[in-house]
């Protein structure tokens, strides 16, 4: 989170300066200076967490004012200053709803000084709070968010659910964009600690130079361009879930102090010799073979029994079947009423399309590929030539450079002559030499059929191929 902002409303320049030279003092701070209730007013959008406000204004009072704080910036924090020790007045103002009230006498500013922190930390406690309120109500149920009926990903609703019943570190494997911080949420929102800090950082969007003090923090000078002290991320999410994308790609050097901090359950800032506890709850996502990482000697070993728990492997697009269309049925309303459009439909051409695709990059890959034919497609309904992948009509060049099971290459290979010859399950047959069952499971475990299934058979007899492949 950024600085927090002060707003100071004060008509006397003399004691303005003064309060807004202490407050200033922390670095944490940005404070800014207003002489009357309307040029607050009129600046009431840049939702301050914390207004120093002088009740007898030349143009407002105190409790003209704070109905009107309250209704621009609910989550604001008020604290009148009063050079009238009146009683009365005090009630009314606290009544109101400020959060304290101060006389203007010889310790003011000091009172003040400790008021501000105290107010601050409560605006933005409530601000945490509404905004996981929010998240939790609207977003992270298992099976609302996370679409899929497909049996792999009943496995997953399964894993999920006993995620939440414990505090066991989790560790969410899969292919590059198949949604592993999406499920890192669902279980963060549906624990505990659903109230407290989800915070999320990419290993392999670091230079191993600065693992180190985002992790852990560092304070002011501790290097070079270190201004002022910083808290990492063990810090921010102490109490909550702290989630490790791509943990597969950090250095030894990297992994051994994470191990520390794990061991100890303490961290200490750079430039600092005092540790602060921390109680984190851990999950980490990877797309890469852990255990075979250490057998390699790229990752350490006592580390990978360090996270050990539950893990959950996250199934390949093309392995979920009719869960391509539910998804991509998703997409489109999603990004419809995101944008104000009106809705949108897939023919029946443009689903067989995007089901016989295999979507080497996963949901992710889908979801670019649905909103982009929404804004092509110029009707109601969106056709198959409204669906783009951006690929040339040959099996890809780099294919064989990923890591892939013979299975699946397989069906890339078949899925290709297919697409190459309309869906003409014979002619495939003969060109790769093997027998039409083969073809006819891949089916089945997709649950598609080729355009020439459709065209050769009818409903009857396609029930009776599945039945029988």
């Amino acid at each position: 989170m950024g600085k927090s902002k002060i707003f100071i409303v004060e008509d006397d320049q003399f004691y303005s300066k003064l309060i807004h030279r202490k407050i200033s003092m922390d670095p944490d701070f940005e404070v800014q200076i207003f002489n009357s209730g309307q040029s607050l007013i009129d600046n009431l959008h840049e939702n301050p967490q914390v207004i120093s406000l002088d009740h007898s204004l030349p143009d407002y009072t105190g409790l003209e004012l704070l109905p009107i704080i309250q209704e621009q910036c609910p989550n604001c924090q008020v604290i009148v200053l009063s050079a009238q020790n009146d009683v009365q007045i005090a009630l009314k103002l606290m009544k109101a709803g400020a959060y304290d009230y101060l006389i203007k006498d010889n310790e003011a500013i000091d009172k003040l000084w400790l008021l501000v922190h105290k107010a601050n930390e409560r605006s933005v406690l409530e601000l945490e709070l509404k905004d996981l309120s929010m998240e939790v109500s609207s977003k992270y149920n298992f099976k609302d968010y996370i679409t899929g009926n497909s049996e792999p990903m009943q496995v997953v609703f399964d894993l999920l659910k006993k995620t939440s019943q414990t505090k066991i570190n989790v560790i969410i494997s899969g292919e590059t964009g198949t949604g592993k911080e999406l499920v890192a949420k669902a279980i963060h929102f549906n624990s505990t600690r659903m109230k407290k800090p989800f915070v999320s950082i990419n290993m392999a969007a670091i230079p191993k130079e600065l693992i180190e003090s985002e992790l852990f923090g560092y304070e002011k000078g501790a290097f070079t361009g270190a201004e002022q002290s910083k808290s990492g991320k063990f810090e921010e999410a102490h109490n909550g879930t702290l989630f490790l994308d791509e943990i597969g790609e950090m250095d030894l050097n990297s992994q051994s102090k994470l191990l520390r901090v794990l061991q100890e359950r303490e961290v200490t800032r750079l430039g600092s010799n005092k540790t602060v506890s921390i109680d984190v709850r851990i999950v980490v996502a990877t797309h890469k073979n852990l255990h075979l990482e250490v057998k390699e000697g790229r990752f350490r070993e006592d580390l990978y029994y360090r996270l050990m728990g539950l893990q959950i492997t996250l199934p390949p697009l093309r392995d979920r079947g009719s869960d391509i269309i539910l998804l991509a049925t998703k997409f489109i309303k999603d990004f419809c009423s995101e944008n104000e459009i009106e809705h949108k439909a897939l023919s029946k051409e443009a689903q067989h399309k995007i089901a016989c695709y295999q979507f080497p990059g996963n949901v992710r890959q889908l979801k670019s590929i649905i909103e982009i034919a929404v804004v092509m497609s110029d009707e109601k309904i969106i056709h198959a030539a409204d669906i783009n992948f951006n690929e040339s009509d040959k099996l890809d060049d780099d294919l064989f450079l990923s890591e892939q099971t013979l299975e699946t290459y397989n069906e890339i290979i078949i899925q290709y002559y297919l697409k190459k010859h309309d869906n003409n399950v014979m002619k495939v047959s003969e060109i790769l030499d093997i027998g039409k069952s083969t073809i006819y499971n891949m089916l089945k475990r997709a649950r598609i059929f080729g355009a020439s299934l459709h065209n050769e058979y009818s409903e009857e007899q396609r029930n009776k191929i599945l039945v029988e492949a």
